[in-house]
């Protein structure tokens, strides 16, 4: 059962591993700003996160199984609606059916692998995150391989869409029901019950940490990603199809830190080991943005890549553990704070489009001086957490 998941995770950052590598050719082809690109990359995920708490609290009240198969047919659709867009508007729109649909297809999958064995979440996490890993590298391989032949952009993504739609068949035939699924319609008392539920976890220090860190966490994870095909290419000066390679050593590496965190999460704390990264980190990136050679530059990306591994397995291992047996509602509350996240990208896009993507990446170092600060300095047990919620 749980290899279904991984699978589904795989596909969906084999699709944020593409696009994000496929954002100088995208703009190329549909003649986009650094504003209109900062504004896709943070207004789908904003309006994603309005709907998504809604799908997370039916996860826990209802039939998630439902929940998870449709949310997996618009996923479909939405790498369609990509492939066949020629306008910025319709492009625009893609990404807003994408969100939810990954929201439901997705995260719904993660809270019921991590449901499947409570004693094991960092380590379930690292799996999961590994098997992200494998598919951001994958994604700009695919995305060059098809450069290659001639099919373009547009070719990769009726190509995901047509992957989407076998992992949906083998989802259908191996995502199980739950006790949840008898009624046909959501009890409304169940709902607001469920939403109740999510607002008194915010009265939890233990949980709104972990919520606000994995949001800063974020700058040298996702959004960094979703900008450095276009910093090589606009600094760097690479090629569209060079800089999508320069991605892929960032990935590759960073595949290889995931892999490892597995067996080192049996070994040493998860805390622990994070907090050594957030310092390797706070040194790497400053060398990688003034370094002004290429290779230095290539090498620096790629360990940036290696010690970030396990941030988003780490944090959010942690932040399920605060709320044991609510996984829906860890989504809701994750898409909650995640509206503050979004907008990100979109704040970054907009110091690019006046000030140049150069000074535009220093931002991101507010990403790992967060986490300097706000890690915690003990492990907090699980019993403690549950008497403050």
């Amino acid at each position: 059962m749980n290899l279904v998941f991984l699978i589904i995770e795989f596909l969906d950052e084999l699709i944020f591993g593409a696009t994000d590598a496929a954002w100088p050719l995208i703009r190329s082809d549909l003649h986009l700003s650094y504003v209109q690109i900062g504004l896709i990359l943070s207004l789908p995920g904003i309006i994603g996160n309005l709907v998504e708490p809604l799908l997370g609290i039916l996860g826990d009240v209802w039939r998630r199984r439902i929940l998870i198969l449709g949310g997996g047919i618009f996923f479909a659709l939405a790498c369609l609606l990509t492939a066949a867009s020629r306008t910025y508007g319709l492009l625009l729109f893609s990404f807003i059916v994408f969100n939810p649909a990954s929201g439901a297809f997705v995260t719904l999958s993660q809270a019921t692998l991590i449901d499947s064995d409570p004693t094991r979440r960092e380590h379930n996490m690292a799996r999961w995150t590994f098997a992200g890993s494998v598919g951001v590298v994958a994604g700009p391989l695919l995305l060059s391989g098809l450069a290659f032949l001639g099919l373009g952009w547009r070719g990769v993504f009726f190509a995901l869409a047509g992957i989407t739609v076998i992992v949906l068949v083998f989802a259908w035939q191996r995502v199980p029901g739950t006790h949840r699924d008898r009624s046909a319609l959501p009890r409304p008392s169940e709902v607001w019950a469920g939403i109740r539920n999510a607002l008194s976890a915010l009265r939890s220090w233990a949980v709104v940490r972990w919520l606000v860190l994995l949001e800063f966490s974020d700058l040298m994870l996702d959004v960094l990603y979703g900008f450095l095909a276009l910093y090589f290419v606009d600094v760097g000066h690479l090629s569209a199809a060079q800089a999508a390679l320069a991605v892929a050593a960032w990935t590759g590496l960073g595949l290889v830190g995931d892999f490892l965190l597995i067996p080192l999460l049996e070994r040493v704390r998860g805390l622990s080991y994070l907090r050594i990264s957030v310092v390797l980190e706070l040194i790497l990136f400053p060398a990688f943005l003034l370094v002004p050679w290429l290779w230095t530059k290539l090498v620096l990306v790629g360990l940036l890549g290696l010690f970030n591994s396990g941030w988003y397995a780490i944090l959010k291992g942690n932040l399920y553990s605060a709320m044991p047996g609510q996984s829906g509602t860890v989504m809701t509350l994750n898409d909650i704070a995640g509206l503050f996240g979004k907008l990100l990208p979109f704040g970054i896009g907009l110091v690019a489009q006046y000030f140049g993507l150069r000074a535009a990446m220093w931002l991101l170092l507010l990403g790992p001086i967060a986490l300097l600060i706000g890690l915690p300095r003990r492990i907090i047990p699980i019993s403690e957490t549950l008497e403050e919620a």
